[in-house]
């Protein structure tokens, strides 16, 4: 089959994460600010300390916040705070502790152990919750007590846990005297597509401990592992010491958090990638051939494609990553997305779909 050229005539662009994004102008500005002045190492300097106030207004109450390099270190160690090595930890199977880390959190809880729980759209199913919770431990001493819930919030299927679902979740936690985590590598996205409070979508929900994620949104490489309960976070700072995540230069990461969170711009950002997720799918659900496999809830896209027009996009240079070999893709839609972006992938697959169907 011949290769048509794209009509739009746009450069492809790279829809395979949020990671392939360059940083927010307002993260360089505030990280080349912390470069051009000494400062006390391992936190003691004014950036990490602007920022633990900052992320109290954000969220309108006490917490205590502490900045790491990435959200691996962010879910594993914070998961090591609320689980001991003989627990287990309830998350979906498709959530980034089970998925993308390695092994991570096993190995920072000491041994503790995953139980997987199963639901539709990449969100925990309530009744399976329960059963698994209640199952858990046939056999007393000899099987793991369940210690933690962990939801991804926004989901890796593009999902957003609603308010009612997280209550219910952390209800279910509650009654199990379980601690409720939330994995936030897109927290913003969600936030956004929430249009609720920081306030509203964690801690008065139930959510004990966030992994408030900055990268995909703009930062460079900075996340902070934030406890809305004291008790929780009280031996914190050795784990994270121990961990090799307290940075000697922890302003450096300090500093992106400080300008990621400064005049909104977090928020902007994930406005953005998620409006470029909403005209990405529309686009494609005008065209014929192409079928979006669910409508997108903020800035993750899953759409299905005839395999010849994947390779052709691939050819182009599209990038997006292929989910299962029946011409679904994944395009996660970065905050840095252009209308010609978007438009260049739509014109691109209006140009190739003709001759595969």
């Amino acid at each position: 089959m011949s290769k048509p050229a794209n009509p739009a005539n746009f450069a492809p662009a790279n829809f395979a994460s949020d990671n392939v994004a360059g940083a927010l102008p307002e993260v360089i500005a505030a990280v080349t600010e912390a470069a051009s002045a000494g400062a006390m190492p391992y936190g003691n300097d004014p950036w990490t300390a602007r920022v633990s106030a900052r992320l109290r207004d954000v969220f309108e109450c006490d917490l205590w916040a502490f900045p790491v390099a990435t959200g691996t270190a962010a879910n594993a160690l914070a998961l090591s705070a609320i689980c001991p090595p003989f627990g287990t930890v309830f998350c979906h199977p498709a959530s980034h502790a089970n998925t993308d880390e390695c092994g991570a959190p096993e190995f920072y809880t000491g041994g503790a152990k995953l139980t997987l729980v199963d639901g539709p759209d990449g969100k925990i199913d309530l009744a399976a919750l329960t059963t698994a919770i209640e199952t858990a431990r046939p056999h007393g001493v000899h099987n793991m007590p369940p210690a933690a819930v962990t939801i991804t919030q926004e989901s890796e299927a593009g999902t957003v846990y609603a308010a009612d679902h997280v209550d219910a979740i952390a209800d279910i936690a509650k009654k199990n005297k379980l601690a409720l985590h939330m994995d936030g590598a897109r927290f913003a996205n969600a936030l956004a597509a929430l249009d609720v409070s920081a306030a509203d979508a964690t801690w008065r929900r139930g959510v004990d401990v966030l992994s408030f994620g900055a990268t995909k949104g703009g930062a460079m490489a900075a996340e902070a592992v934030i406890f809305f309960r004291e008790e929780l976070a009280s031996a914190f700072g050795e784990r994270r010491k121990r961990g090799g995540h307290l940075l000697s230069k922890m302003r450096f990461v300090s500093a992106q958090l400080e300008g990621y969170l400064g005049d909104d711009a977090w928020l902007r950002a994930a406005r953005a990638a998620n409006a470029g997720a909403a005209s990405l799918a529309a686009g494609l659900t005008n065209i014929d051939g192409a079928d979006i496999v669910r409508v997108p809830e903020a800035n993750i896209v899953f759409a299905k494609l005839p395999l010849p027009v994947l390779d052709l996009l691939e050819a182009d240079g599209f990038g997006f990553y292929r989910v299962g070999s029946d011409g679904t893709i994944r395009l996660v839609v970065p905050w840095s997305v252009t209308d010609a972006d978007v438009e260049g992938l739509l014109g691109a697959v209006r140009g190739h779909i003709g001759p595969a169907v």
